[in-house]
Order: C-alpha cells, then sequence, then structure tokens
C-alpha cells in the first residue's frame, strides 16, 4: 500500500518532469535553427513542437495533483523550476540562435537572456505571493513563452523587415511585464457564466481570429492583446 500511495504521490511530479524534459529538449533543437531535424521540422520549428509539449504537461501536473490530492510544497517548486527552464530559458535560446542566424549584433543576440532571469523573478513572486490565485501580478511565464514561440515565427523568415532593435524592445518589455505591478486576469475559466468569464471568453475569440489570421505568429498578437485588456480593464 505504502508503494501503491507513494507512486500516486509521485505521478505529478513525474508529469512535471516531462516538461523539464519537453524544455531541455528544445534547447538541443535551438541550437540548429534552420536545419531539418525531424519530420520535416527545421530547429526552431520543432522548439515551438516541444514547448507546446511542455506547455500540455505543465496543464496535466496540476489537473493530475488535484486529482489524486497529491499536492505537495515539493510539486511546486519543481513544478516553478520547470517552468523557468521550458518557458524561459528555452525560448531565449532559440530567440538567441535564430537572432545570430539572422546577423544581428552580438551583444543584442545575448539580451534574450534577460528573458529567463526575468522569468525567474516573476516565478519566485508567484511563489511566495499568496494573492494571486485568481488574477496574476505580471505576466504568467507560460504567457510570455507563447508570445515568443508567435514572434520568433515571425522573425524567422521576416527578419529583414523586422530590425533587432525592434526584437530588443521586445525583449525588454516582456521582461518588465513579468516583474511589472499590472494585475493580469487568469486565463483559467473558474466559471462557465459569460458574467464572471466575458474576459476569458473575449479572449478566446480573439486567439482564434489572430491564429485563423496569422498563423502561429498571430500567438504574439495574442499576448499583446491579453495585456492591453489588462491594462483596460485592470483586476483589483
Amino acid at each position: 500500500m505504502k508503494l501503491l500511495q507513494a507512486i500516486k504521490n509521485n505521478i505529478p511530479n513525474a508529469i512535471t518532469c516531462l516538461n523539464l524534459l519537453c524544455g531541455a529538449l528544445v534547447i538541443v533543437a535551438a541550437f540548429r535553427p534552420f536545419d531539418t531535424l525531424l519530420c520535416g521540422l527545421q530547429g526552431y520549428q520543432l522548439a515551438f513542437v516541444l514547448m507546446g509539449l511542455a506547455a500540455v504537461a505543465d496543464f496535466l501536473d496540476g489537473f493530475a495533483a488535484r486529482l489524486l490530492h497529491a499536492v505537495s510544497p515539493l510539486g511546486k517548486e519543481l513544478d516553478s523550476l520547470s517552468d523557468c527552464v521550458s518557458f524561459g530559458l528555452a525560448p531565449a535560446i532559440t530567440l538567441y540562435n535564430v537572432m545570430q542566424a539572422a546577423g544581428c549584433l552580438q551583444w543584442v543576440c545575448l539580451t534574450a537572456m534577460m528573458i529567463p532571469v526575468f522569468g525567474a523573478l516573476r516565478l519566485a513572486r508567484f511563489n511566495v505571493d499568496t494573492n494571486q490565485a485568481t488574477t496574476f501580478t505580471g505576466l504568467p511565464i507560460p504567457a510570455n513563452a507563447i508570445f515568443w514561440i508567435g514572434f520568433i515565427n515571425y522573425y524567422a523568415t521576416h527578419h529583414t523587415a523586422v530590425g533587432q532593435w525592434i526584437v530588443l524592445a521586445f525583449i525588454v518589455m516582456l521582461s518588465f511585464l513579468m516583474v511589472c505591478n499590472l494585475r493580469m486576469f487568469s486565463l483559467k475559466l473558474h466559471s462557465l457564466q459569460l458574467k464572471d468569464a466575458w474576459k476569458q471568453y473575449l479572449l478566446i475569440a480573439a486567439s482564434v481570429t489572430f491564429v485563423v489570421l496569422g498563423g502561429i505568429s498571430g500567438l504574439a498578437c495574442v499576448i499583446i492583446f491579453y495585456v492591453i485588456m489588462s491594462l483596460l480593464f485592470r483586476e483589483k
């Protein structure tokens, strides 16, 4: 019985480790951004798929923990460490390598490392803040990764039209948004009633529209829209 209980308690942690593994594999793929690596996908495209799988694991570990009544302080810390890699370091390394391939100045490429640094600060603050159950303070780090998936996808094929200074501006802006005091509504549906969840429904509708019109690149617009909504309809 003790063995079965131990296995049950560690199922969420095992799923969290899959999140971390996907994040680590993103970094491997990112160092060959324009080489065809798997199923016809270039390195940066494979990185997007792996970040998406990390996001699925990030959702499932919390779901499994609640379902199995296996929520633990260890799981919370492991989740934050995994998120820092998968949604902070992984998109930063992908961006760094795509910028290098596009011929950006080395020091500009290195500013991409601001993303995991500020992402870690964001996660650390989240872990000690008890007021972020239904709202967030600052941009959540998974939303940061979603933005960079969309932006990098566009930049990889349009880097001649998007100068390195624009990329630098976005790096600084997204890093600041993760640690600022802006109250942002939760992306989770805590109620299905329109009067309680109209912001989430509006964001979902906008997300579908942006992705249909812009493909993967539309994900960057989704996060910009999310930030604008949070500014216009500030949480208390």
